[in-house]
């Protein structure tokens, strides 16, 4: 049997949190076309491998993992007077 018809033979796995979740992409691709076709805004959330943050220029290769983790932010909690 041929490959035909395979979309992709290589797989980027890719940990979504909040909620968490896993999802496996094709690859090889860059950062921001995984968050793209997962529908995911670039400057909503940070991209983390191997405890390294990444762009979304980036090459994800086939075997990588992947967390996205949203950005949360805050003001500055302080007292006033």
């Amino acid at each position: 049997m041929g490959l035909a018809g395979c979309a992709s033979l290589f797989w980027v796995k890719v940990r979504l949190r909040n909620p968490d979740r896993e999802v496996s992409v094709g690859g090889p691709r860059r950062v921001r076309d995984v968050l793209a076709e997962l529908g995911i805004d670039p400057d909503t959330v940070l991209v983390i491998r191997d405890k390294a943050l990444v762009t979304r220029e980036e090459r994800l290769d086939d075997g990588d993992e992947i967390e996205v983790r949203p950005v949360i932010s805050g003001g500055s909690g302080g007292i006033e007077e």
